[in-house]
């Protein structure tokens, strides 16, 4: 694109000279031309400012993201990427090099090494290859979970109401089934229980429990059990000091993408909860790729995106960096936007007059430049993208036209061989690949139904014990009891049940006998 005005390349130059450690983005686009001895360049300690990479589809944002992501672990910061599209797992493997790739690398001042960066590779719940990824129910909390079933305001605020009881009954929700048994039980012999703070209408809980049947169908009940995945495994570094990178793999997520990118969230929330305050470091601890954002607020309700902003506002103190990959900055509620400091912008298409709209407003978010930004927006071609960066002031660097650097990883799709042998020589694969099903509520409601069994495991409480602790063994045959001789009350009736003493001794084991609930509502984790 060589008529086009633009501010003077020795200003950028100078603008975009940030001192080691530092991340090599591409070169200046100069009168239409990628410019060698204009280099751009990313500082690494400003990461946990955030980012936005976005782009109309095939413009090169998964292209940038690799090119980032590699980089960054070959400086010894941990990454997570999520692989929505299946695309990404080349960056395990060394890139092939070629005439045509090498000098499109020189004209963009990068002196290109085929390197693979050092991966291990996720799933969510065992759908799909890598170590598996499950969190309990109780963990997840009532505010994502409502997201992911899609309930309203007033039916996430029952939904809350049946996580508060469970959390001060110690009954701990391990799977779905869990939170079923829980539901029934509120809404037919314990439907007194919850009167005094409001309780649950039967109407409202047969939505709830519609939706979380609807949800289990689709699959994603897997995503709930033990073990439950411990997210300090994302921090890990190989033995070179490299930072490892974390590639979750999301095959089918075109029938429910909404849910994935939930499981990002809470992925991002369990991360602010174990993690200290650190404050500024010389470079972040792990930066996180939160690809398809968009599907992330779609349908959110108010108090879902209140957590999103306060999370990303806050997460930046534990060291950690956030990008948003998505098609368009519209797609991303105004106040996330605007803590998103590093911005790399690949083009926008102008087909309607709402996409003219989000073009405008874009423009608007970015720093005062001599760039027509409306007109450069539509015009760039696939890998290049307008920048700006946080610099080591804390202020967003001027706005460059830049020719982005190429990906040193392979840009094809891992073979799946190679992918098998990264996940079978997994040094922490055995510690999540066995579900363990143990005592939780659904075993004590139903032998509290049944009049009386005993569930194994009441001598230690272990039924309230839930996250990331080693799971014990399931559950051994429960002992039926004598049947009574005559109904007692409500309470003589319950008071009695060798299971619901089982209960009240679980309850016990967690602190205050309620859980503390912190961002979206998740259990608050004490640092071991």
């Amino acid at each position: 694109m060589a008529d086009i005005s633009q501010p003077d390349t020795n200003d950028l130059v100078a603008a975009y000279a940030f001192e080691e450690p530092r991340i090599h983005l591409g070169a200046v686009v100069d009168g239409g031309e990628p410019n060698p001895e204009a280099p751009l360049y990313m500082p690494l300690g400003m990461l946990n400012r955030h980012g936005l990479i976005a782009g109309a589809t095939g413009t090169g944002k998964t292209k940038t993201l690799q090119l980032i992501a590699e980089q960054i672990a070959a400086a010894g910061t941990s990454v997570f990427v999520a692989d929505m599209k299946g695309d990404l797992s080349g960056i395990a493997v060394p890139g092939q090099v070629s005439e045509k790739l090498t000098e499109r690398a020189k004209a963009r001042a990068q002196d290109w090494v085929s390197r693979a960066g050092t991966t291990e590779f996720f799933s969510l719940g065992g759908h799909g290859k890598g170590v598996p990824i499950r969190t309990t129910v109780t963990e997840f909390g009532p505010i994502l979970l409502s997201k992911v079933l899609g309930l309203n305001e007033t039916q996430e605020s029952s939904l809350s109401l049946i996580f508060h009881y469970a959390d001060q009954s110690g009954l701990a929700l391990l799977d779905l089934k869990d939170l079923r048994a829980l539901i029934q039980y509120l809404t037919t012999d314990g439907k007194d229980e919850l009167k005094s703070v409001g309780g649950i209408s039967t109407a409202t809980a047969g939505v709830i429990l519609r939706n979380l049947t609807q949800f289990e169908n689709s699959g994603a009940d897997v995503f709930f059990g033990e073990p439950a995945f411990n997210v300090e495994h994302f921090l890990r570094k190989d033995s070179d000091g490299r930072g490892i990178i974390s590639c979750l793999e999301l095959p089918g997520v075109a029938e429910r993408p909404e849910v994935f990118s939930t499981f990002m969230m809470w992925m991002l929330a369990e991360l602010y909860q174990v993690l200290p305050e650190v404050g500024d470091l010389p470079q972040p601890k792990l930066v996180f790729f939160l690809d398809e954002a968009h599907l992330l607020f779609k349908g959110a309700s108010s108090a879902f995106i209140d957590q999103v902003i306060q999370t990303v506002r806050l997460i930046r103190s534990k060291g950690v960096g956030v990008f948003f990959i998505t098609q368009s900055p519209k797609d991303i509620p105004a106040d996330v936007l605007a803590q998103l400091g590093n911005r790399v912008q690949h083009a926008l298409r102008a087909f309607t007059p709402d996409d003219a709209k989000a073009i405008k407003k874009a423009v608007a978010t970015y720093p005062t430049t001599e760039y027509d930004l409306e007109k450069l927006l539509t015009s760039l071609g696939t890998g290049e993208a307008v920048v700006t960066v946080m610099n080591e002031k804390g202020a967003p660097s001027s706005v460059a036209y830049a020719a982005m650097r190429a990906p040193e990883s392979s840009m094809e799709p891992a073979p799946e061989a190679e992918i098998d042998r990264i996940i079978a020589s997994s040094q922490i694969a055995d510690q999540y690949s066995t579900v363990v099903d143990r005592e939780s509520a659904y075993e004590i409601l139903k032998a509290r139904a049944e009049g009386g069994q005993v569930c194994n495991g009441e001598s230690d409480g272990s039924s309230a014990t839930v996250g990331t602790e080693q799971p014990g063994a399931g559950a051994a045959p429960a002992a039926k009891a004598k049947p009574a001789k005559e109904e007692p009350g409500f309470v003589e009736k319950i008071a009695g049940n060798s299971a619901v003493k089982s209960f009240f001794r679980s309850a016990g084991t967690v602190l205050g006998r309620e859980i503390t609930r912190s961002l979206f509502g998740t259990t608050r984790k004490r640092r071991r």
